[in-house]
């Protein structure tokens, strides 16, 4: 299999200070591939990498075998969950129809192609019923699965997930997960997510990678969400626990912050 996308060598520091390095990673059509690690720990900016947004320090980044470039529609975005102030204007279909044509300059022409193609991502996503409602007016996962239809306007190789999760109830972040899960087993498109939280994704995610400290490891959640490797990562004992299907994470060092819904428990965040 042919990887969609692909580093050799890729290193990126601010300074003296390195996020990692050495990086070699493959990442295969239809993989669901989740990024974990503590704030600052490169997660987010592991995405600005194959948006085209930030340059490695060393090695190189090949996105569907092109040097990866920034507005590639190669690519399918979902930022973090951000609601809408509630006057907003734009309707539903509106706010799915800019990842159409929203990258077009002019009058929209072939309107009546633009609006087929809006319908069948609002059928995708279950959004079909409030189509021509205000975005404002409706639920932070609601909103999160238009912008997910819009990601998808391009039929993308990778969809980049940035968060996509946070901020959402526990039926929103299954519905929404599932969501993402489908795109990736049914269209075969690689999907990179950026998560604080393994435990929503923990049946779909194929491989981990695990950013702290400078250092990383790369595996299936079993090979990398363990008491041992977490421990050599943060370089002091880290408990990984099992229960009730769920991954409990303790005694994380000072400064290795994660968003979690208890104060005891977590599985990985963002930074």
């Amino acid at each position: 299999m042919t990887p969609v996308v692909s580093l050799r060598g890729a290193s990126l520091a601010f300074g003296q200070r390195t996020l990692w390095e050495g990086l070699d990673l493959d990442i295969n059509p239809g993989e669901f591939f989740a990024v974990l690690g503590p704030n600052g720990s490169g997660k987010t900016t592991f995405l600005k990498v194959l948006l085209g947004l930030q340059e490695l320090s060393t090695g190189t980044a090949v996105l569907d075998g092109h040097p990866v470039e920034r507005g590639s529609r190669r690519i399918g975005y979902v930022p973090q969950q951000k609601s809408f102030d509630p006057d907003t204007p734009l309707r539903a279909r509106d706010l799915v129809a800019l990842g159409v044509d929203g990258h077009r300059w002019g009058i929209r022409l072939g309107n009546a192609k633009v609006n087929r193609k809006v319908d069948e991502l609002l059928d995708l996503v279950g959004a079909s019923d409030y189509a021509k409602v205000p975005v404002g007016q409706l639920s932070g996962g609601e909103q999160q699965r238009l912008r997910v239809a819009q990601a998808l306007a391009t039929d993308p190789k990778v969809l980049l997930c940035d968060e996509p999760l946070l901020s959402l109830d526990l039926q929103h972040q299954q519905g929404v997960s599932a969501l993402i899960n489908k795109q990736c087993r049914e269209s075969d498109s690689a999907v990179v997510f950026v998560t604080h939280e393994i435990n929503p994704i923990m049946d779909y995610v194929d491989r981990v990678l695990y950013l702290a400290g400078g250092r990383f490891r790369v595996g299936t959640p079993a090979e990398v969400m363990t008491t041992e490797v977490l421990s050599d990562l943060y370089g002091s004992h880290v408990e990984v626990i099992e229960a009730n299907g769920r991954l409990i994470v303790v005694g994380l060092p000072d400064g290795a912050t994660h968003h979690h819904e208890d104060a005891h428990s977590v599985a990985g965040e963002v930074g």
